[in-house]
């Protein structure tokens, strides 16, 4: 996968959205777009010999899109061990055993808790564990796929705060007009409303708000949205602009702001001046290291040196 995709399903408790993102490494940026529209992540570990070891190895892509998931703040998990109707797993509690060792140390060290995570043996092409209980797998007595996605809690959603809404894409449709995407973050948009477009202050009136080809009246944080505003062109929108109401506490640009920075893996060691770029919910931006104000412990918060000259991989800091 390249992009990322937007499907829905429903279960017993719960409607959900699937943003299935790229799970390959040259996509990271995309996938950082998806993943950080996400209430929990499902990580699918393919269980065939010598497939499971590539993904968990130093370089592979199951590492790094776990400790992606956790560092962009989704902190419910499930873990799907995909394809145990391998030929070189036969449905085998063995392996499945082996492969939920080997994910619960690394998760462990993420910073997840894997005591709160269903690891559930399934099977993609087959059918096993997904909707129902598998016949292949009389061994393993945890939840199924789709019981797992119904015993995870729903977030409580913001829809008191000012609308910030951070667009995914924009599209131009025909006999419509422009119709721009995203996830409602904190607040809520409906028609009538006049949206302001976050960091240029581009305003316009919002004429219709959907979901999944519905019409809505109002569309409230967690819902992924397209809706039709007036007088503005393609051009002048993009990905990573929020919109929010221009009547209450519209988002504006920022000279500088304060952040914690984890260094997860970077060659070398991090100074005042370096310019990475940032990926802030869907945009993505140069930015500038003004000054590293302290160097802390990453686990507790505790700060351990003040005005560092350098951090490196592993260290957690303030920076301006």
């Amino acid at each position: 996968t390249i992009d990322i995709a937007l499907w829905k399903f429903e279960s017993p408790k719960y409607f959900f959205t699937v943003i299935d993102a790229p799970g390959h490494r040259d996509f990271i940026k995309n996938m950082i777009t998806g993943t950080s529209q996400a209430d929990c992540a499902i990580l699918v570990v393919a269980s065939g010999v010598g497939e499971f070891e590539a993904g968990i190895s130093k370089e592979g892509q199951t590492r790094e899109h776990a400790l992606l998931a956790f560092t962009l703040g989704v902190k419910q998990m499930i873990v799907a061990i995909n394809k145990m109707d391998d030929s070189s797993v036969m449905y085998g509690q063995a392996r499945y055993e082996e492969i939920k060792a080997e994910v619960t140390t690394y998760l462990k060290k993420v910073g997840y808790k894997p005591a709160k995570i269903p690891f559930v043996p399934i099977s993609g092409w087959e059918g096993d564990n997904m909707i129902d209980r598998s016949t292949n797998m009389p061994w393993y007595k945890g939840p199924f796929l789709l019981e797992a996605l119904d015993n995870l809690n729903a977030p409580k959603r913001p829809s008191d705060k000012p609308l910030r809404l951070p667009l995914q894409d924009v599209y131009k449709i025909g006999g419509i007009g422009t119709v721009p995407v995203g996830r409602v973050e904190t607040g809520v948009i409906k028609p009538g409303m006049v949206a302001t477009f976050g960091p240029v202050g581009l305003s316009t009136e919002v004429k219709s708000v959907e979901m999944h080809h519905e019409s809505l009246p109002e569309a409230v944080p967690g819902d992924n949205v397209g809706f039709n505003v007036k007088n503005v062109s393609v051009k002048e929108l993009r990905r990573g602009f929020v919109a929010s109401d221009s009547k209450n506490d519209p988002a504006k640009a920022t000279q500088d702001f304060t952040a914690q920075v984890i260094v997860l893996n970077h060659p070398g060691q991090i100074g005042n001046g370096y310019s990475p770029v940032l990926d802030c919910h869907t945009a993505h931006v140069a930015c500038k290291f003004k000054e590293i104000t302290e160097k802390m412990d990453r686990r507790s918060g505790k700060v351990l040196e003040t005005a560092p000259k350098f951090v490196k991989s592993g260290d957690a800091c303030m920076v301006i």
